[in-house]
C-alpha cells in the first residue's frame, strides 16, 4: 500500500466534528453546574487553578478564537476584561459562546481547514489543528474538574453522556 502527500479521505465532516465539540462543551457546562457557588470560585488542589479560572480560560478560547479564525483577526490571547462573578453568569456566558461557536464554526469554508492561521499572533498552525486543540484543551480542563468534584465528595456527571 503506497501513501501520498494528498490525503483524499475525510474521515469526519466538519458538521460531525461541530457536533463532536458540542457535546464536549454541553458535558462541561454540567460539570461547571454541579459545582456548589462557592468551590467554584475557590476550591483547587495541587496549586491547579480554581474551576473558574479554568472555565475562563475555555471561555477566552473557543468562541473568541473561532471568531478570529474567520476574521483572520490575529489579536493577542486575552482572559481580561471577564467581570463574572457568580457561577450563574459563567453559565449564562458559556451558553453565549456555544452560539457563537456555531455561528463561526459554520463560516469556515471546508478548504480552510487545512491552511495555515496565526491565532493569537502566536500559534502558526492549520486550522483543524487549532480546533482540535480547543477541543482537547476542554476536555484536559474538565478532567481538572471532575478531580475537584470528586476531592468535594460530589458525582460528577458520566464523562460519556455528551
Amino acid at each position: 500500500m503506497s501513501t501520498t502527500t494528498t490525503e483524499t479521505a475525510q474521515i469526519i465532516s466538519p458538521s460531525q466534528l461541530l457536533n463532536h465539540w458540542q457535546g464536549h462543551r454541553a458535558l462541561t457546562r454540567r460539570v461547571i453546574d454541579a459545582f456548589p457557588e462557592k468551590e467554584f470560585f475557590e476550591y483547587a488542589i495541587g496549586g491547579m487553578r480554581a474551576a473558574s479560572q479554568l472555565t475562563l480560560e475555555l471561555l477566552a478560547i473557543g468562541a473568541p478564537a473561532l471568531k478570529a479564525i474567520v476574521e483572520r483577526d490575529e489579536r493577542p490571547y486575552t482572559e481580561e476584561g471577564s467581570a463574572l462573578t457568580t457561577k450563574a453568569e459563567f453559565l449564562q456566558q458559556w451558553d453565549a459562546s456555544t452560539a457563537i461557536i456555531n455561528t463561526y464554526f459554520l463560516q469556515i469554508p471546508r478548504e480552510d481547514f487545512s491552511k495555515t492561521f496565526n491565532l493569537f499572533g502566536q500559534y502558526n498552525s492549520p486550522i483543524i489543528d487549532s480546533i482540535l486543540y480547543f477541543i482537547d484543551n476542554e476536555i484536559h480542563h474538565r478532567g481538572q474538574m471532575y478531580v475537584y468534584l470528586r476531592g468535594l465528595g460530589i458525582e460528577p456527571p458520566f464523562f460519556w453522556e455528551r
